[in-house]
């Protein structure tokens, strides 16, 4: 699912909800939970597991950091999923993704302890190919709802674990995830075209729900970071510190190929925009801010905005590349 985890340098965190890191109904708009959190009502769900896993528990309020309870004791034999507070809005499809907070725990033997939390940060985006266990305790869920998942190694990163963020093949995963909102893997841009490129910059087609095409008719690409917005959207104006979440096309003007894509991905990408340290190249900090949601725009990004005189070899990206970017704004959300 994160396919630029190291070229945009998303927080080790929102690796751990993924089947591979360091690696529906289509519609182009987002499932909001509205007043899902405010109207949620608090419940047992349905309880599935054995053992020492049925009695994890977690309280608190939606949007808040739970309070996790992970008896002493050895860990059941299965996956275990309760739904703690049941949402109001659109249930997940398995071809969704979804903007969540979350708290993680590894469970060890008889010990455990917190490892990540997105709420003192920014919400992450869940999608595309996630662990196994997560898939099975979100989809079908209910955007506004919270829910606990007990997950086993053989549905998490199995029996070879995943030493980049310290899991064991004996670690068990205990999340509890509380769903913001709900996209499909085809959403993006919704507002009225006004350019298609040109000039000193490529062409650029797409249809509704689809990656756009990119035609490059000049050889030599701008020397300084042009922001050219193709549709314009009609949401709020994108500012430093929102949860933004995205659809992109990202190209080497030198070899004129796509060197990634979340549209081949499955799923959106998610990031906050003016974070510090930088979640993003500086090129789409300071091209994207100020755009409107709904939109979407071209960005040419010289290597000084990009990744530097280094580059980034494993995407093919030397220290003297351009790169072009067409990015659809599908939402901003607003921290805490």
């Amino acid at each position: 699912m994160r396919r630029f985890l190291a070229l945009f340098a998303i927080p080790l965190l929102a690796c751990v909800v993924l089947a591979g890191c360091g690696s529906s109904s289509k519609s182009s708009s987002a499932s909001s939970p509205s007043s899902a959190s405010a109207s949620a009502s608090a419940s047992t769900g349905s309880v599935s597991g054995t053992g020492a896993n049925t009695a994890v528990t977690a309280i608190g309020a939606f949007g808040k950091a739970p309070k996790v309870t992970i008896p002493k004791a050895l860990p059941g034999s299965s996956l275990t999923v309760k739904t703690l507070i049941q949402g109001t809005g659109s249930a997940v499809t398995k071809s969704d993704a979804v903007a969540a907070n979350f708290v993680l725990y590894f469970w060890q033997g008889k010990n455990s302890s917190l490892k990540a939390s997105t709420y003192t940060s920014s919400p992450t985006v869940i999608g595309g190919q996630m662990l196994p266990g997560l898939e099975t305790a979100l989809v079908g869920k209910k955007v506004g709802s919270r829910v606990l998942a007990v997950i086993p190694p053989a549905q998490g990163y199995g029996t070879a674990g995943n030493s980049q963020i310290g899991v064991t093949g004996s670690t068990w995963l205990v999340f509890v995830i509380d769903v913001v909102k709900s996209y499909a893997d085809t959403a993006g841009a919704t507002g009225t075209q006004v350019s298609n490129g040109g000039g000193n910059l490529p062409t650029v087609n797409a249809k509704s729900g689809a990656a756009p095409s990119v035609s490059f008719t000049s050889v030599t690409p701008p020397g300084a970071l042009v922001t050219r917005t193709l549709v314009k959207g009609k949401g709020p104006k994108v500012t430093k510190g929102e949860y933004i979440i995205a659809q992109y096309s990202g190209y080497i003007w030198r070899t004129k190929k796509v060197f990634g894509s979340s549209w081949s991905s499955g799923s959106p990408f998610g990031f906050t925009i003016g974070a510090s340290p930088e979640q993003v190249i500086p090129g789409w900090d300071k091209g994207l801010t100020g755009q409107t949601v709904g939109s979407r725009v071209l960005l040419s990004i010289p290597p000084a905005e990009g990744y530097g005189t280094a580059g980034a070899s494993q995407a093919g990206i030397t220290g003297k590349d351009t790169l072009l970017f067409v990015v659809d704004i599908i939402d901003a959300l607003k921290q805490g």
